[in-house]
């Protein structure tokens, strides 16, 4: 890494990097670049395009995905296998334990099918507590109802992730299970006291605090800033850093989410103003990446120390891949 990224993660148009999105990437140098179902076909092509985007910004950007298992899942049959969705996965297992044992050999082997098409960041585990009202596009996608048990549950799914020689994205960060409604689009307001913010909500983010890597929750928490989304407001992302302890690289959810107000460039400008290190934009439009680049700068100090302090957290695969999916199969 050099100094100079820019503080953003972008997204691209198709299956293929395009010549211009190839100039505006070299001269933009986002910090990574995250893709979805649009750009993927097949293993060899995926392969390609991971090696054009990083030659595009001359380093090994990371390359992020949401591969959760169930519908969130970019990478699907008949090249990569399917998954159920977390919570049904974890409610099936039996106990604790069980869960525990599943969900980090499941997620080695997610890792091992990423790492093989040059993806090397997944976001996941998604450390949302489900609460009473979580909204339907997040509650099977979580692992559990009480904190202590997502808070093992998670760090089974990084601890399989990493020895899969992929990064774990812990999100959304510092909460999202008391959203109910969908923040691609609209904005919810948590009302509920900061003690019992911290004692559950709070909780599962402080003990995988030492994870590398977070992304954002947009909702507004009201006990705490009545006003702006945790995604933009200073005094969330100083709950993030010193009540939670998270010392990370600290990314947004995608800045196109309709929780947000305002045009692209005035969201970027205010997320990382408020003490975010990366502004995330998922589209792969031109246009709206010049303004997103525009707003956004470059990665300053502490975030491009952040930045490197995750990047050297990546690791060879250590998984036994045929041992995980034997052990696996026979539940």
């Amino acid at each position: 890494m050099t100094v100079g990224h820019g503080a953003v993660i972008f997204g691209c148009a198709g299956p293929k990097l395009l010549s211009e999105e190839r100039a505006f990437y070299r001269d933009a140098d986002p910090f990574g670049f995250i893709l979805f179902a649009r750009n993927v076909e097949d293993p060899a092509q995926l392969r390609r395009l991971t090696a054009d985007l990083r030659d595009a910004v001359g380093w090994q950007a990371p390359i992020l995905v949401d591969q959760e298992g169930g519908r969130v899942q970019r990478l699907r049959a008949p090249h990569w296998r399917e998954w159920t969705p977390p919570l049904d996965t974890v409610d099936g297992a039996g106990s604790v334990e069980a869960a525990e044992r599943i969900m980090r050999l499941r997620a080695a082997v997610i890792a091992s099918e990423l790492a093989d098409v040059g993806i090397d960041a997944d976001c996941i585990p998604t450390l949302d507590v489900v609460r009473e009202g979580t909204h339907p596009f997040l509650m099977n996608r979580c692992y559990g109802r009480d904190p202590d048990m997502v808070a093992r549950i998670g760090r089974a799914v990084a601890e399989g992730l990493i020895a899969g020689g992929v990064l774990p994205v812990m999100k959304h960060m510092p909460g999202h299970g008391l959203s109910h409604v969908d923040t691609h689009h609209d904005l919810p307001t948590v009302d509920v006291s900061h003690k019992d913010l911290t004692a559950v909500d709070f909780a599962p983010f402080r003990a995988l605090r030492d994870l590398p890597m977070a992304m954002t929750a947009h909702l507004v928490f009201a006990a705490l800033d009545g006003e702006r989304p945790a995604t933009q407001s200073p005094a969330m992302i100083r709950v993030i850093r010193e009540e939670i302890g998270f010392q990370g690289l600290l990314m947004s959810d995608d800045l196109n989410m309709q929780a947000l107000s305002g045009t692209l460039a005035e969201r970027t400008a205010r997320t990382i103003a408020a003490g975010v290190d990366v502004a995330l934009h998922c589209k792969g439009d031109m246009a709206e990446m010049v303004a997103v680049a525009g707003a956004a700068g470059v990665m300053g100090p502490d975030a491009l120390a952040r930045a490197e302090a995750a990047m050297a957290a990546r690791r060879p695969a250590t998984v036994d891949i045929e041992a995980a999916l034997a052990e696996l199969a026979h539940g």
